[in-house]
């Protein structure tokens, strides 16, 4: 049992030990300082090197129907490597308690063509307490024993995972950006794919984070967003979604502790409403939006390891889809600020781009809706004292010729998502002063 700090520094007085207890300490941090001082880096920390924002499967397909015997094998890339590394699995949508049989972890097979082989040599099981089974709990998260795989920055990892029993209703990630495969009964260890024989564009099913244990550990940064950050519009398997090149741009400066950059981005994610809430142009909802943002960040946010920053991009959305009135949002971003700063960490609120173009099948851009959008800016500008930083993503991403929508050279083709290079214009627009310590 753990006695919390104030009880343990009560007990120590009442027996008279504080007083050696603090000495010792004292030395023994002195010593250390200078030994690490002497080996220039300090002591092992956790920190995240790669997350995901989770939400409840929809009404049908197999996000609803679940999985049931049946193997998934998920390709994540990680931002900053490590000596050790865990892999954290979720059930938190769950409405039963899904059964693990079998999980490892491995880098992938680089000679072969096949994204869905790994190379045999780094193939390690993971544990659970000691188990190579374990129950992940309805509503719960279950986090694996660490283990010996050294992880490169900018590294491929593949998690494999075996579901021997039905698993009902599942917690997933919807828009990965990335082939991962589905396949009949326990492939967990097997190197080769073939036994995958679904490949999915999309879905990283119970799976959550990873975290590393790095010896000059920088902590790690978040991106709570949307599907600007969740790689819409980017190469698909390219890893080049804006906080991907973040973790290249901080890579090659090399200043500092470089931290984790953890991508909270969650397609159509809104401020003020669920996911499953019907929109403009015909847009019908989807679960896999998850619920509003205000709702997701004690999960997506709060909850990870090592987070000290958390860059803000939220709120389009709510204009396109909803015709939200600018105080609302405002309102909103400003909430996400003193909840995140009242737990320490810091804040850059990011402006909102442009969508003039955009059709779900239907244009939904209106002169009404681009008026929200530059008071929402325009507030974010003239109050970044409020915030930690801003990151003015508009400015990068809007058309000098036409500032209602993105440039040319940035568009993906939808008007709304900036492509590769827009996303690196982002990336860049990131104070990296404030985020390396």
């Amino acid at each position: 049992m753990t006695i919390p700090k104030k009880w343990r520094s009560r007990s120590l007085i009442a027996t008279g030990l504080l007083t050696a207890v603090v000495s010792t300490v004292l030395v023994s941090t002195a010593g250390e300082a200078a030994e690490q001082g002497g080996r220039g880096h300090k002591s092992p920390e956790w920190v995240g090197t790669w997350a995901t924002s989770v939400t409840r499967g929809n009404d049908s397909g197999s996000t609803f129907e679940g999985l049931n015997n049946q193997s998934v094998r998920m390709i994540v890339h990680t931002s900053v490597g490590g000596a050790k590394a865990r892999i954290r699995l979720t059930n938190i949508h769950g409405e039963q308690a899904v059964e693990v049989g079998r999980a490892t972890v491995a880098k992938p097979n680089t000679s072969t063509p096949a994204l869905s082989d790994v190379d045999p040599a780094t193939t390690t099981e993971l544990r659970f307490n000691g188990s190579a089974t374990a129950v992940i709990n309805r509503g719960a998260e279950l986090v694996s024993d660490p283990v010996d795989l050294r992880v490169a920055d900018d590294q491929d990892l593949v998690v494999s995972v075996y579901f021997p029993t039905p698993t009902g209703l599942t917690t997933f990630h919807s828009t990965t950006r990335q082939t991962n495969f589905v396949g009949d009964g326990d492939l967990a260890a097997t190197p080769g794919g073939e036994g995958y024989t679904t490949e999915r564009t999309c879905c990283w099913f119970f799976l959550s984070g990873v975290d590393v244990l790095r010896p000059d550990a920088g902590g790690s940064v978040g991106v709570f967003a949307d599907s600007m950050a969740d790689g819409h519009g980017t190469t698909f398997n390219g890893n080049l979604r804006w906080p991907d090149q973040l973790t290249d741009r901080l890579l090659r400066v090399r200043h500092g502790d470089v931290p984790g950059v953890l991508n909270f981005g969650l397609g159509g994610s809104r401020l003020n409403h669920e996911g499953n809430e019907p929109g403009d142009g015909d847009f019908p909802g989807f679960f896999e939006l998850g619920t509003n943002a205000l709702a997701r960040m004690n999960d997506d946010v709060f909850s990870e390891t090592g987070l000290h920053t958390v860059v803000v991009d939220l709120g389009i959305n709510d204009i396109w889809m909803n015709n939200e009135p600018a105080d609302k949002i405002i309102a909103s971003l400003r909430q996400i600020n003193q909840q995140a700063r009242a737990r320490d960490i810091q804040v850059i609120m990011g402006t909102l781009g442009p969508f003039n173009g955009l059709a779900v099948p239907e244009e939904v851009w209106t002169e009404e809706k681009e008026a929200t959008r530059n008071a929402v800016n325009t507030y974010i500008r003239e109050h970044r004292y409020e915030f930690d930083a801003v990151a003015d993503f508009d400015k990068v991403l809007r058309d000098p010729a036409d500032p209602t929508k993105l440039k040319p050279e940035f568009d993906s083709g939808d008007h709304i998502h900036p492509n590769d290079a827009g996303s690196k214009a982002m990336a860049e627009t990131i104070p990296l002063n404030l985020i390396v310590r």
